[in-house]
């Protein structure tokens, strides 16, 4: 069995401080496009780390000259991170959008060569193959840098689409597949993302507030306790309910069948997930901002961006911890899709409440579905004995 090293976990918190400067952008108060483009940074981020992932799931990271190689990449996704407040302006010094792609650029080239480096002949094939999408990738991710505005978003998406593209289509679909050789490294791994990403959402709630005497306001207060309940449920959906049946789905496949359910439940189902902590935490955000600005006791009603976000980013999440349990082979009831939905059918009325009270009611929510009893679905697929794990 391996598990996490704590220079994985280094380089981890270097990504998370990225989602904290996605919210950055998003704004305050949030705005509908800079939430579509904070949905694309993401993305491309995402795939930049489960590269990295898939590194250490083959060999270790911290010996040399890996570990210098990732220390580059962690400098450059620092510095991506400082400049993703201005992915789409122009503003004095360095070029903002060109500075991101440049850092991305060098993020997956890292990876890439490494990962080729320390692969066995049949492995490299497949990586020959997805590194020349990923080359491909990077002409329109550099070329929309250059002119921004919406070019700039149309080139991105394509950009992340050719690497989606190659991800599935080139290696997954006609060449097999990247091997998993530690699937209890690989849990892990992302259960901790998942974990530090819920925990940059109480740092979203420190921006919302921002410092003064509003902080100790009743209203603010009151606020930030049924946010940090809003959260710790997110957090029981998942680990307690997704998390291990996944995990067990995960441990239990064979080969080809392992390796898909890595790279589908895992390495693509986990990303709507994130997304789902970052559109909630923003709408956190929001919340305390409005009452630590605002003289009304339960503050002014949310926007509709800040509601989005909030009610919105709850759905979102559900949905995608349902999307997790089916890509791992098990299937969902209706009732889970039903949970799912909700909070967007609530958001009309969460829209129309006081953002005090908005809150609370996704929070009350939220407490009920974590409450709920346990329903397990018997997996789809047929299960083996479950497989020895290789160290890397």
């Amino acid at each position: 069995m391996s598990a996490v090293i704590p220079f994985e976990i280094f380089f981890d918190l270097i990504f998370v401080f990225t989602l904290t400067r996605i919210v950055a952008f998003m704004g305050k108060p949030p705005d509908p496009v800079a939430m579509g483009r904070g949905l694309l940074l993401l993305m491309l981020l995402w795939l930049a780390w489960s590269g990295y992932l898939w590194l250490g799931n083959q060999t270790r990271v911290d010996l040399p000259p890996v570990r210098l190689a990732v220390l580059t990449a962690m400098a450059g996704l620092f510095i991506a991170a400082l400049v993703m407040p201005a992915a789409w302006t122009d503003g004095p010094g360095l070029d903002g959008p060109m500075l991101l792609a440049l850092s991305y650029v060098l993020l997956r080239a890292v990876t890439l060569t490494f990962y080729y480096w320390v692969s066995e002949p049949t492995l490299r094939r497949r990586l020959r193959g997805f590194a020349a999408a990923s080359v491909l990738a990077w002409v329109p991710l550099l070329i929309g840098a250059g002119y921004g505005g919406w070019v700039q978003t149309g080139l991105w998406v394509l950009a992340f689409v050719i690497e989606i593209g190659g991800y599935r289509g080139v290696v997954h679909t006609r060449l097999g597949g990247w091997p998993l050789h530690s699937p209890e490294y690989f849990v892990e791994r992302h259960g901790l993302i998942l974990i530090i990403a819920l925990g940059e959402s109480f740092l979203a709630a420190g921006v919302g507030v921002g410092v003064g005497t509003m902080v100790t306001r009743p209203p603010v207060l009151a606020a930030a306790v049924i946010g940090f309940v809003l959260i710790a449920c997110l957090f029981t959906v998942h680990f307690d309910r997704v998390s291990p049946v996944a995990q067990q789905a995960l441990l239990r496949a064979h080969d080809e069948q392992r390796d898909r359910i890595a790279m589908d439940a895992y390495s693509l189902g986990h990303l709507p997930l994130l997304a789902g902590v970052i559109y909630t935490a923003l709408g956190f955000e929001n919340v305390l901002a409005l009452l630590s600005a605002g003289d009304e006791p339960g503050g002014q009603p949310l926007g509709w961006p800040g509601a989005v976000a909030l009610y919105g980013g709850t759905s979102l999440y559900l949905l995608s911890t349902l999307l997790v349990r089916r890509l791992s082979g098990c299937d969902g009831r209706f009732v889970h899709l039903l949970v799912s939905v909700v909070p967007l059918l609530l958001l009309p009325v969460g829209r129309s409440l006081p953002a005090l009270a908005a809150i609370g009611l996704l929070a009350a929510y939220m407490v009920a579905v974590a409450m709920l009893p346990r329903m397990e679905p018997a997996p789809t697929a047929q299960r083996h004995g479950r497989p020895g794990a290789v160290d890397r």
